[in-house]
């Protein structure tokens, strides 16, 4: 009996803890998508535009993912599959600004790209170092960590964008970082949604 005590009030704790972090990087990310977007706008930018939807994306993740915190594993399954849906939306919004600027270019401001995704690097390594001890807890709190890790990835890329873009004098670098933000988001949605898929049939 004083087994199971300590067990749920460890679970409690843990939930707990989980629910503190979540608070804090829907914060992060929700004011991050603001800035990021309007940076994106003013600088003419589909690679940092890639960028603020995903922080848009990992604001809604979070949000959502403070809902399953509590509930069973399938409730879990069930929001991680959601997650991977808004990943795949993100990068049909993407591809979608890319076949505008292929019709309608602009030449991006390297400045703001370059400054920008520097700012959103430090938030994202935040967030990432804060659930970092969270990614192995459960299916919710891993797609949570994997959606991190890919706004790393992504501001690095339009970082390096901005530099070529200042280098070449061209919009291409941009377009074609975007681009490859499209495959990567496709390639996490996938696996967000294979290991959600998986726990759904285990726990049938």
């Amino acid at each position: 009996m004083s087994g199971c005590c300590n067990h749920g009030d460890s679970l409690a704790l843990l939930r707990e803890r989980q629910r503190g972090t979540l608070h804090v990087v829907f914060a992060i990310n929700a004011v991050m998508f603001f800035i990021i977007v309007a940076a994106a706008w003013a600088a003419h930018s589909s690679a940092l535009l890639a960028d603020s939807l995903d922080n848009f994306g990992d604001a809604f993740t979070y949000a959502i993912s403070l809902y399953a915190v509590a509930r069973g594993r399938r409730t879990k399954a069930r929001v991680a599959l959601l997650k991977g849906g808004l990943i795949l939306l993100a990068a049909a919004v993407v591809a979608a600004q890319i076949v505008y600027r292929l019709f309608v270019p602009a030449t991006p401001v390297f400045e703001l790209m370059g400054a920008f995704s520097l700012v959103a690097l430090a938030a994202n390594a935040t967030c990432l170092f804060l659930l970092m001890r969270h990614r192995d807890d459960d299916v919710n709190m891993n797609s949570v960590w994997e959606c991190s890790r890919n706004d790393i990835v992504a501001n690095l890329s339009v970082f390096a964008a901005a530099a070529a873009v200042w280098a070449t004098g061209s919009a291409w670098p941009d377009l074609l970082v975007a681009g490859l933000l499209v495959l990567f988001l496709l390639r996490s949605a996938l696996r967000v949604m294979a290991r959600a898929g998986r726990e759904l049939r285990q726990s049938a």
